[in-house]
C-alpha cells in the first residue's frame, strides 16, 4: 500500500474527504517526525512505539577499494510493534 492508497483508505473509513485524509495523514506523520528530533518516543497504545535508536561511531570498508574508512555516529528512526499489531498480523 502506498500513500494515496493510505489517503483513500482513511477517508473512507472515517467518512471524510481524500483533501482532509490527506491533511491528517500529513499532520500525523509530521508530528510523530516533530517528537522524535527532539529525541522523544511516541507510543499509540496497541499499535507500536515509535522511537530513536542509536547507532554508535565504528571502521567500515570502502567496498570499491578494500580501504578502511571510519562510519559517524547516527540516530535512526526505529518502530517496535505492539501486541494488537503483533496479534493482528500472525
Amino acid at each position: 500500500m502506498n500513500k494515496s492508497e493510505l489517503i483513500d483508505d482513511i477517508a473512507k473509513s472515517a467518512g471524510i474527504s481524500k483533501a482532509a485524509a490527506g491533511r491528517a495523514l500529513d499532520a500525523t506523520t509530521a508530528s510523530i517526525t516533530k517528537a522524535l528530533k527532539k529525541g522523544g518516543l511516541v507510543t499509540l497504545i496497541g499499535f507500536g512505539s515509535f522511537y530513536v535508536g542509536k547507532r554508535e561511531a565504528r571502521s567500515g570498508r570502502n567496498p570499491r577499494t578494500g580501504a578502511t574508512i571510519a562510519i559517524k555516529a547516527a540516530n535512526s528512526p526505529k518502530f517496535r510493534a505492539g501486541k494488537a499489531l503483533k496479534d493482528a498480523v500472525n
